[in-house]
């Protein structure tokens, strides 16, 4: 086990014991389509890529070729020794039984965005990985950016007061790279997640409403209402119809309201106090204001997120986005689908 994780009995108690700094966990990449490489880029930087795999051999020696690593035709040879994690960014279809095969072959996995796409097979997936004692992560990226984590910070610090409302806007011209799933389960998908995320919400019903502009198999548009406990509402845009590439996050909070940019890591924190009001002035309403521009550091998501993937690894300690998150991201999904079928609220249920 990486980091010289071992099991020793005193007594009648099992005791976990890590030994000194291991080496870092070596990741092998399996799927290594444009976003696969980009994993094995980010992996080769970080000293941790063991080798990538497709079933494309072509593809697969013309990307190790460029790092220097091994390359495989088939799942089987990124799960012998010397690999200790795999990435599973096949493409959605796939995810199940890739993820399966390097669990059961005792490896550590990041499932691809969404996990899988059925929710018994995620369950499934998670399952596995919680008998075997394995980290699973999955790549839900929009955690990692400086931007959220940033107003992540704020609203456990208390900085912004109560979260009354969310409006997320992600839009952007059709990606030819997506061809098996809509706009819901690429784009929407990651709204969701940050949204869950940034108030640990319940989400107790979805409404959307939604389709094809294009005339294509999958909804290439929808409007999405998630109704969390405590009243709280999160409301989202997202398109493959706008010209323009737009990640956007708005928080109206009792105290604060708070814009994040997600492409241009800012965040902007406003809020205003009224002073003496002249009742017969309307036209001329004497406040103050406070706003403040941050301008985040710039850093890249996949990198803090296998970054956070090689150090769960290293602790044994959860990832910031674990299975159960990725089942809880699909459940959604699959709510606001059948809204936009079926036209109606649909409650979430314990257990659907």
């Amino acid at each position: 086990m990486v980091g010289g994780l071992w099991r020793s009995y005193i007594g009648k108690r099992l005791i976990w014991i890590v030994g000194g700094a291991g080496s870092m966990a070596k990741v092998a990449v399996v799927g290594v389509g444009r976003w696969g490489q980009n994993h094995a880029r980010v992996l080769h930087e970080l000293g941790a890529l063991a080798g990538v795999c497709d079933v494309d051999g072509a593809v697969a020696a013309r990307v190790a070729g460029r790092f220097g690593v091994p390359a495989w035709g088939k799942v089987s040879g990124a799960l012998g020794p010397g690999v200790d994690a795999v990435v599973v960014a096949a493409p959605t279809d796939r995810h199940r039984e890739l993820a399966l095969a390097a669990i059961g072959a005792g490896k550590h996995v990041l499932v691809e965005k969404p996990m899988t796409g059925d929710l018994e097979e995620a369950r499934e997936i998670a399952d596995a990985a919680g008998k075997q004692g394995v980290v699973l992560a999955v790549g839900h990226i929009e955690r990692h950016n400086p931007a959220v984590q940033y107003v992540h910070k704020g609203m456990v610090s208390g900085q912004y007061g109560r979260v009354i409302s969310m409006l997320a806007k992600r839009v952007s011209s059709f990606p030819g790279r997506v061809q098996d799933m809509g706009v819901v389960g690429d784009l929407a998908i990651h709204d969701i997640d940050v949204m869950r995320f940034l108030t640990r919400g319940k989400v107790e019903a979805v409404f959307a409403s939604g389709g094809s502009q294009m005339g294509g198999r999958h909804e290439d548009f929808a409007n999405i209402m998630l109704m969390f406990e405590g009243g709280l509402i999160g409301v989202m845009e997202t398109n493959w119809l706008t010209p323009v590439k737009i990640r956007m996050l708005k928080l109206t909070c009792s105290q604060k309201y708070v814009e994040a940019d997600y492409i241009g890591q800012t965040v902007d924190v406003s809020s205003s106090t009224l002073l003496d009001l002249d009742p017969t002035n309307l036209f001329q309403i004497p406040q103050e204001y406070d706003h403040r521009h941050v301008t985040l550091k710039k850093q890249e998501p996949l990198k803090n997120e296998l970054k956070d993937f090689l150090e769960a690894i290293e602790k044994q300690r959860k990832p910031l986005v674990n299975g159960e998150d990725g089942i809880e991201g699909l459940r959604v999904v699959g709510a606001a689908l059948e809204s936009i079928r079926d036209r109606k609220v649909v409650e979430m249920k314990e257990g659907q």
